[in-house]
C-alpha cells in the first residue's frame, strides 16, 4: 500500500463497501473539478479492483472502456490515457489536502500504473505517538530544548544542512546572474527554497544512501529554475529582515519494500508553516536499477515544485499580489498567461520593463519582457494586437541581452528561440531551443515550446514526443500545450485522437486553438460541428479568417504541412487562398 499524498496514512485496508462510499464522496465534492471522462476513468479502475481485475488495467483496456478507442489503439502513439491518470492523480491530491483532508480513508493512483491503492487514514492520537522523537532523541537535546515546539523540524533541518553542506557550498546563496558590469538580483527578488535532507524511514545502508542521493538530485534539478533560489542551510543570523530567509523548505522521506522505492515530499511554507504541495512517489528499482530510479523521481518533485504556472507560482501570486519588487513582475507574467487578456499583457509588461530598467543585470526579466513583446505575435487575435517589424527588433533584443547576462539561463534562450522563431529563422530558432532544453531539460516551458517549434518545423516525431511529456507533467496554462498534442495526431493522419486532444485544450485561449480544431473537423466530415467554429471565429475573432494562409504558413514550416492543414479548413467550409498546394 502506498501513502496517499497526505500525512497520516497507515497500513490500514479498507472494505469495498467504504471505498465505494469514498468514491461516491469524492465524485460529489466541487472540489473534485475534472470533466466526466476522467470520472468515468476512475470509477473504471476501482470497480475492476475491487473485482479483482486489476491486473487487466493496461493503457489499452482504459482507452477502449473509458475512451472508446478500437483494437488499434497505440499507447505509444496515443498517451491519451497517461495524460487523463496524471491529471487524476493531481486532482486526488487536491482533493485530499482541501475538501478530504479529513476523510478516513485515502484513494490513490500510484505512478506507473493505473490501478488504485486504497488506505485507512491513521488515528489523530497514532499520528501524534508517531511525531514524538524517541527516548534517544529526547535525552541528546540541549536540556533547555527538551519539550520546544517545533524543536524536531530545527534538528532535521540543521542535520541535513551539515551532511550537505560540504558537497554544496556553492549553493549556500541563491544564484545570481553573470553580469559583469550590472546590478544583478539579490535574495530579496525571489523566493528561496531549503531543501532538507530526505528522511530514511527504512533502516539500513541503502535506504540511507537513497534518501542522501535523492536529496542531492533534487538540488541539482532545482538550481536551472533560474525564477527561485535554492539553499541547503538556513542563514546563520536568524533576525536578519525576513526577506533574506527561505521562503520554502523542501521534505520528504524515503521508504523500501522489496524493490519499489516509495518517495514522499511536501513543500512548506516557513512563515506560517502550512503544506501547500504534497505527493508521493513510486518506482519499481528493478526496473531501471538504483541510480536511475533514484534520479526519475528527483526530477519529477524538482519538477513539480518549481515548474512554470505551478504550485509555488499560484502561491506567490496569491501573497504578493499588487507588489511592485521584481519577483511580483515575474510572477505578473505568469499570471497574465494564465488570464490572457489585453489588459494583463499590457501589465505584466509595464511591470517588467521598470524591472528591467531597476535591475538591468536580471537575466529573467529581461528574458519575460522579451516573450510579452513576442506574444503580440503569438497571440495577436487574443490580446488585439498588431505586431510590427519594430516590436520583433526589441523582443528579440532583449532575448539577446538575458543570453549575454546568463548564457545558462534557459527562460533567455526559449525567448530568443521565439524571437528567431518569428523572424522566420528556423535553423537559429531551432538551435536557441535545443540550448534552453539542454540546460534545463525539467523546465516544463522549455520543454513544450522547444517540442511545439520541433514539430512545426517538420520534425514530428522528436518535437511530439517533447509535448507529450510536457502534457504529462501538467506544463503551461491549462489547455495550453494540448493543442499541440492536437496537431501532432493530425498530422500524423490520426483524426479521432486529433479531435480528443483539440477539445482537452482551452480553445478559449487563443483563437488559434478553434482553428486547428475546425481544420480536424473538416478532416473528419463534421460539417455541423465545424459550422459551429466558423460562426465562433465570425463573431468573436472575425480578424482570423482574412489573415489565416500567412497566419499558417508562418507557424507551419513544410507545405505537405500546411496543404494538409488547408485542406481540412477547406473541407469545413473555410475557403483559403494560399501558396500552398492543394493535398491529394
Amino acid at each position: 500500500m502506498i501513502s496517499a499524498g497526505v500525512e497520516g496514512a497507515n497500513r490500514g485496508i479498507p472494505s469495498s463497501e467504504e471505498v465505494r462510499q469514498q468514491l461516491d464522496r469524492i465524485l460529489s465534492s466541487s472540489e473534485f473539478r475534472l470533466p466526466e471522462r476522467a470520472r468515468r476513468f476512475l470509477e473504471f479502475v476501482i470497480d475492476e479492483t475491487l473485482g479483482g481485475r486489476r491486473e487487466y488495467l493496461k493503457a489499452f483496456t482504459i482507452a477502449q472502456a473509458v475512451f472508446g478507442r478500437d483494437a488499434n489503439f497505440d499507447a505509444q502513439q496515443d498517451p491519451c490515457v497517461r495524460i487523463e491518470a496524471g491529471r487524476l492523480r493531481r486532482e486526488l491530491e487536491h482533493y485530499y489536502l482541501t475538501a478530504g483532508a479529513a476523510d478516513e480513508i485515502i484513494i490513490t493512483i500510484p505512478k506507473g500504473g493505473y490501478a488504485p491503492a486504497f488506505e485507512v487514514r491513521r488515528t489523530a492520537e497514532a499520528l501524534d505517538d508517531a511525531l514524538q522523537p524517541s527516548r534517544e532523541q529526547v535525552e541528546d537535546r540541549p536540556i533547555a530544548a527538551r519539550g520546544r515546539p517545533g524543536y524536531r523540524y530545527w534538528a532535521i533541518a540543521g542535520s541535513a544542512a551539515i551532511v550537505l553542506v560540504s558537497a554544496t557550498a556553492v549553493l549556500q546563496y541563491m544564484r545570481t546572474p553573470d553580469a559583469a558590469n550590472a546590478p544583478a538580483a539579490g535574495a530579496g527578488d525571489r523566493p528561496t527554497i531549503l531543501v532538507e535532507r530526505f528522511e530514511s524511514v527504512t533502516d539500513g545502508r541503502l535506504a540511507s544512501d537513497i534518501s542522501r542521493g535523492i536529496t542531492d538530485d533534487i538540488i541539482e534539478k532545482l538550481v536551472p529554475f533560474n525564477e527561485i533560489g535554492v539553499v541547503t542551510a538556513v542563514p546563520p543570523n536568524k533576525d536578519q529582515a525576513a526577506a533574506a530567509q527561505p521562503s520554502y523548505a523542501l521534505q520528504g522521506s524515503v521508504r523500501l519494500e522489496g524493490n519499489t522505492l516509495r518517495s514522499t515530499a511536501r513543500l512548506v511554507r516557513r512563515a506560517d508553516g502550512a503544506v501547500i504541495w504534497a505527493n508521493n512517489y513510486d518506482a519499481d528499482m528493478q526496473v531501471q536499477g538504483v541510480l536511475k530510479t533514484q534520479t526519475s523521481v528527483a526530477e519529477d518533485i524538482a519538477t513539480a515544485v518549481a515548474r512554470p504556472f505551478g504550485v509555488m507560482f499560484r502561491t506567490d501570486t496569491e501573497t504578493i499580489a499588487g507588489s511592485d519588487d521584481t519577483y511580483a513582475c515575474v510572477l505578473s507574467y505568469y499570471s497574465y498567461r494564465n488570464e490572457m487578456t489585453s489588459a494583463a499583457h499590457d501589465a505584466a509588461q509595464s511591470c517588467l520593463q521598470r524591472a528591467v530598467e531597476k535591475m538591468p543585470g536580471d537575466s529573467n526579466v529581461a528574458a519575460l519582457l522579451s516573450l510579452t513583446h513576442l506574444d503580440e505575435f503569438r497571440f495577436a487575435f487574443q490580446l488585439n494586437t498588431k505586431p510590427t517589424a519594430a516590436t520583433l527588433k526589441t523582443a528579440k533584443g532583449l532575448a539577446e541581452h538575458a543570453v549575454q547576462l546568463d548564457p545558462n539561463n534557459a527562460r533567455a534562450l526559449q525567448a530568443l528561440m521565439l524571437a528567431s522563431f518569428f523572424g522566420n529563422d528556423m535553423p537559429e530558432a531551432l538551435r536557441a531551443g535545443a540550448a534552453a532544453y539542454a540546460s534545463n531539460p525539467n523546465d516544463t516551458e522549455v520543454a513544450g515550446e522547444y517540442g511545439l517549434r520541433l514539430s512545426m518545423s517538420g520534425e514530428w516525431g522528436k518535437g511530439c514526443e517533447l509535448v507529450s511529456t510536457a502534457v504529462s507533467r501538467n506544463a503551461g496554462p491549462r489547455g495550453y500545450y494540448e493543442v499541440g498534442m492536437a496537431l501532432c495526431a493530425f498530422m500524423r493522419g490520426d483524426t479521432q485522437a486529433a479531435e480528443l486532444w483539440s477539445r482537452m485544450s482551452d480553445l478559449d485561449y487563443n483563437p488559434m486553438h478553434r482553428l486547428v480544431l475546425l481544420s480536424i473537423l473538416g478532416a473528419l466530415g463534421k460539417g455541423d460541428e465545424a459550422r459551429e467554429q466558423i460562426d465562433w471565429l465570425k463573431s468573436k475573432a472575425p480578424a482570423v479568417i482574412p489573415n489565416i494562409g500567412p497566419e499558417v504558413e508562418k507557424r507551419l514550416a513544410r507545405k505537405q504541412d500546411q496543404a494538409r492543414f488547408f485542406a481540412g479548413l477547406r473541407a469545413a467550409g473555410l475557403p483559403v487562398q494560399t501558396d500552398a498546394p492543394l493535398q491529394n
